[in-house]
């Protein structure tokens, strides 16, 4: 059985899907079954965790899910920010819970997650970013999961260094931090975020000495060819080693609209530039999201 998202009208002029109506079949996806999927659903609920997974109405919630991964995230899950793109709730977060970091540990431990992926909404209202919930949490799942491999998946802390440090100490095998979208979008798409801060926080972990960064962007927003490769241009002067490309989805009627469906062979032209350009690893796909196949982003 399958099911297709909100349908939008599609316009543009990148690698654009013929259908006038509707979304193409190759954004199909097969509704969450299986075993696995309702053991790990079971655990979310039984634990109160947010995942992005469910919270970001992520496509690929069926498939991970049933081979027995997810992808974790703290602090609530209200964020301060109000993105257009984005389908996390955006408001007044409730009080941080410093029971999380033992409840997303022991979740890992349950359900024996070798590669682990944890990410968070904004927490412009606490004075430290919720820096200090992500590194009490990179201690839990440590010391409870010691051969567990992990990615965070940050916001870009305002770009306070002191905050971005707290992780760089913690030093996980991958941090990402996704840029989203291209430079002339940033204002509409991301609104209170910046498209420099966001390269000089990717510049800043990999001085810092973070082995493997990562970032991530949305395409299918009115973005031009010129302005992607341009993005893949400034991730990789930042030393950036790998990128995810994937097609917007909308929420909701209230996010952004769709203005085009990238086809399956622009998204292999990208994947092919940005090997080119030097990233060791490209994930580029129509339903590519940041914590998709994240395991073998570590290798």
């Amino acid at each position: 059985m399958e099911s297709v998202l909100e349908n939008v009208l599609p316009v543009g002029t990148q690698g654009k899907a013929e259908l006038s109506v509707g979304k193409p079949k190759w954004l199909k996806v097969k509704l969450p079954i299986g075993q696995k999927y309702t053991e790990l659903r079971g655990l979310v609920d039984k634990y109160s965790l947010n995942t992005i997974c469910t919270s970001g109405s992520c496509p690929n919630m069926g498939e991970c899910w049933g081979e027995g991964t997810a992808t974790f995230m703290i602090l609530g899950n209200i964020c301060t920010r109000s993105c257009g793109f984005c389908g996390v709730k955006t408001g007044r977060p409730e009080t941080v819970d410093w029971d999380e970091p033992e409840k997303v540990a022991r979740s890992i431990k349950i359900m024996n997650i070798k590669h682990a992926v944890v990410t968070s909404v904004d927490r412009d209202d606490l004075k430290d970013g919720g820096s200090i919930i992500w590194i009490e949490t990179i201690k839990a799942i440590r010391r409870m999961n010691p051969t567990t491999t992990l990615e965070t998946l940050i916001g870009d802390f305002q770009g306070l260094e002191r905050n971005i440090d707290r992780i760089v100490e913690a030093n996980p095998e991958v941090v990402s931090h996704n840029i989203e979208t291209v430079r002339r979008m940033t204002r509409e798409v991301r609104i209170q975020a910046k498209y420099d801060r966001s390269l000089e926080v990717l510049r800043y972990l990999k001085a810092k000495g973070i082995n493997r960064t990562k970032s991530g962007i949305m395409l299918g927003l009115g973005e031009t060819e010129e302005e992607v490769i341009q993005t893949l241009h400034d991730l990789r002067s930042v030393n950036v080693d790998v990128v995810t490309i994937g097609q917007y989805l909308q929420p909701s009627k209230k996010h952004l609209p769709v203005k085009e469906y990238i086809t399956p062979d622009q998204f292999t032209k990208y994947e092919k530039i940005g090997l080119e350009l030097g990233f060791r690893h490209v994930e580029s796909g129509a339903l590519v999201r940041s914590s998709y196949k994240a395991a073998k982003h570590i290798l």
